[in-house]
């Protein structure tokens, strides 16, 4: 009996996305490597490393996170770098991307003397993504550097670019993307060795046009001579694990009947806020008038806004019930909080001979050393 709620990973699904993002690798001759932003659950890396070799980071933490469990150094990239951080960072990344030409004209050849490959993050300004705040090619944003600004080209120790425009994405909106790329910064290709394509490439997805995909990285590798790097987060985990939840407490109050669950939309699936982001359920409907019973799910939270509108089911529900979000791996895990001094979800892997495997637990302790 595992405890609730409880993330559990389906490690026979995770191993089916690993080994179709190696034949994607494979047949374009590229390499692809794990995004921790979307998926840093470090007791499943021995399945990962069965298929892929690197990773990226985002930070010190995700850099050491990379040498200590996938026994290598990291891709990294950061939004900005702390002096007193560098050091650390560049002893354990193979390539650095810097974001700004400020950062770059700060560290980047002290990274090149290191013998880490340095790179820039571009700004293409273009994306398929319609949510602003996943947006990061806006015309304002803070990620990258707009091609007016790279017009008498890069500094020399410079081998990389480095682009991160797309969100669950498809291989049309990359082809888009590299036309962009092409027409604002194709000054540069002949000048870099790499090209990091960053993450959003929903590989995984039922329907994804994965020839497509290997088509148009096999036709830009031939046509610009470079190493292409993708690395996605959500495609990794993509449908591999759910959110293991229980009813508490049922609440009606006039026309709206409220089932709240052990778990918190807030601090534990903070997309289904942010997104906002609608999971379905093992046993349930996100259709509202599929069922003939409705219920608001809340959240334990104290935040007023901790719930999301109605679900339906086919019987009522009672103290008790089992509520099971799917598709809970990818940027949740990485996500949750202990607002409230809400309980964390316990972590469960579902080995792939059916046995459930408690990972770990988290008590008190967890949450009070999180403070001081």
């Amino acid at each position: 009996m595992i405890p609730s709620p409880s993330f559990v990973l389906d490690e026979q699904a995770l191993e089916n996305n690993l080994r179709l993002i190696k034949r994607i690798a494979d047949q374009a001759e590229i390499e692809i490597i794990l995004a921790f932003k979307g998926f840093a659950m470090w007791s499943a890396f021995p399945t990962v490393l069965k298929y892929v070799s690197g990773a990226t980071a985002s930070s010190l933490h995700e850099m050491m996170l990379c040498n200590e469990f996938m026994h290598t150094k990291s891709h990294t990239y950061a939004v900005a770098y702390k002096e007193s951080e560098i050091g650390q960072i560049l002893d354990g990344t193979s390539h650095i991307s810097f974001n700004s030409l400020n950062q770059l004209q700060q560290f980047g050849e002290r990274a090149k003397k290191q013998g880490v490959s340095v790179g820039l993050r571009i700004n293409p300004e273009f994306s398929d993504v319609k949510t602003d705040l996943y947006n990061p090619s806006s015309p304002t944003s803070r990620l990258g550097v707009k091609s007016d600004s790279l017009k008498n080209g890069i500094p020399n120790f410079v081998e990389g670019l480095h682009f991160h425009v797309l969100c669950e994405s498809d291989s049309y909106a990359l082809e888009q993307t590299l036309a962009a790329v092409e027409e604002k910064f194709g000054h540069l290709l002949p000048q870099i060795k790499w090209l990091n394509m960053g993450g959003g490439h929903l590989m995984t997805r039922k329907n994804y046009d994965t020839k497509h995909l290997v088509e148009i990285l096999r036709a830009f590798k031939a046509k610009h001579g470079l190493n292409l790097i993708l690395e996605p987060g959500s495609a990794f985990a993509w449908e591999t694990g759910t959110l293991k939840t229980t009813v508490l407490d049922i609440v009606d109050h006039g026309s709206v009947k409220t089932a709240i669950i052990d778990a918190s939309f807030t601090c534990h699936m903070p997309d289904c806020l942010e997104m906002p982001y609608r999971p379905n359920l093992a046993y349930g409907y996100s259709d509202a008038d599929r069922g003939e019973f409705k219920y608001r799910l809340g959240g334990v939270s104290c935040l007023a806004g901790d719930f999301l509108e109605d679900y339906s089911f086919d019987r009522p529900l009672t103290i008790g019930d089992e509520i099971e979000f799917l598709d809970m791996i990818h940027y949740t895990m990485v996500k949750t909080t202990t607002f409230n001094g809400v309980q964390h979800p316990a972590i469960v892997i579902r080995k792939k001979s059916g046995k459930l495997e408690l990972v770990k637990t988290f008590n008190y302790e967890d949450y009070k050393n999180r403070l001081s």
